[in-house]
């Protein structure tokens, strides 16, 4: 218990004590580059500012609401209206977006490659009809489908009442065909590698295509499966943050962005604040998917980081 704790401990002691003293020996166009002292300081600022834009925002809909009741009073016909804040986004309000596009993109991605995966896997006309293509597309960077997903959304997503916005869907598709790949070829091979002895128990059973699939092609395919969600999850997450940094989509890649362009004095802190925050976010997910990976699969010790 003292050496699995201790050891991280240490090791996280180690790095900031380099990150420190490296801190001090470079000079940039913006000031000193922040060492830990710096970052925590500027992370107590973002809370204070994120703090600060709510209770603006808890105020102005309470002087909504009280011009509201006035004019009720005076005139009982009248039909309120609530029109909605529009602050500027805080940092938290960034991470929240980026969350909610990167789990969105991700959930597209899965129900797309899992089934895909299965049934490739099952098939081996299907998979050498395929393949090409997989491989085609597979290494493809998100910063050259995003001109491309940019246009297609622009040109078919036309509508005077839109559901969601352009920003959002733009970078939603883009983090799907980017992270897809994982889990479908993952899945596909798991699949494949399912024991010929299970095989041939569902023949001598009888069992219908989709039993089939349900109970012994997907619990014994299951850890192959989940590694490749857990790539597609950390690939979705890096490629959101490139997205939103190169069309200026509202999230964490703009936060950078717009930080990175302001230049002032606090830029840099505030930037390695976001860099620390994007990688524990990276980090808390896959440990997410390590979780549920452990609770559904059948073979526990298989799975040990």
């Amino acid at each position: 218990m003292l050496g699995a704790l201790g050891l991280p401990l240490l090791g996280l002691a180690v790095f900031l004590f380099i990150w420190q003293a490296g801190a001090k020996q470079i000079d940039t166009s913006l000031g000193q580059f922040p060492g830990p002292t710096q970052v925590y300081e500027q992370s107590v600022a973002l809370y204070a500012e994120h703090m600060s834009e709510r209770e603006r925002e808890t105020a102005f809909y309470e002087r909504q609401e009280q011009r509201n009741a006035e004019r009720v009073a005076k005139d009982p016909n009248y039909v309120p209206k609530i029109r909605d804040y529009t602050g500027k986004p805080t940092f938290f309000d960034q991470i929240g977006t980026s969350l909610v596009t990167v789990l969105a993109g991700f959930a597209i991605a899965a129900l797309i490659a899992i089934p895909l995966g299965i049934c490739i896997g099952l098939n081996a006309s299907l998979y050498a009809a395929l393949n090409p293509i997989i491989q085609l597309f597979k290494p493809v960077s998100p910063l050259a489908w995003l001109p491309l997903v940019t246009m297609v959304v622009s040109a078919a997503y036309v509508t005077d009442d839109p559901m969601f916005a352009k920003s959002f869907l733009t970078s939603l598709f883009t983090v799907a065909l980017c992270c897809l790949w994982p889990t479908l070829i993952n899945t596909a091979v798991g699949v494949s590698a399912v024991s010929q002895d299970l095989q041939n128990v569902s023949k001598v059973l009888r069992l219908s295509w989709m039993t089939h699939v349900v109970k012994i092609v997907l619990p014994s395919s299951v850890p192959m499966i989940f590694t490749g969600l857990r790539l597609s999850l950390g690939i979705a997450w890096m490629v959101l943050i490139a997205a939103e940094m190169l069309a200026q989509n509202p999230g964490l890649g703009k936060f950078v962005w717009d930080e990175f362009q302001n230049g002032s004095s606090d830029s840099l802190g505030r930037i390695m604040v976001a860099v620390l925050v994007i990688g524990l976010i990276g980090f808390l997910l896959d440990r997410i998917m390590l979780l549920l990976q452990r609770r559904v699969s059948w073979d526990k010790n298989a799975i040990t980081r």
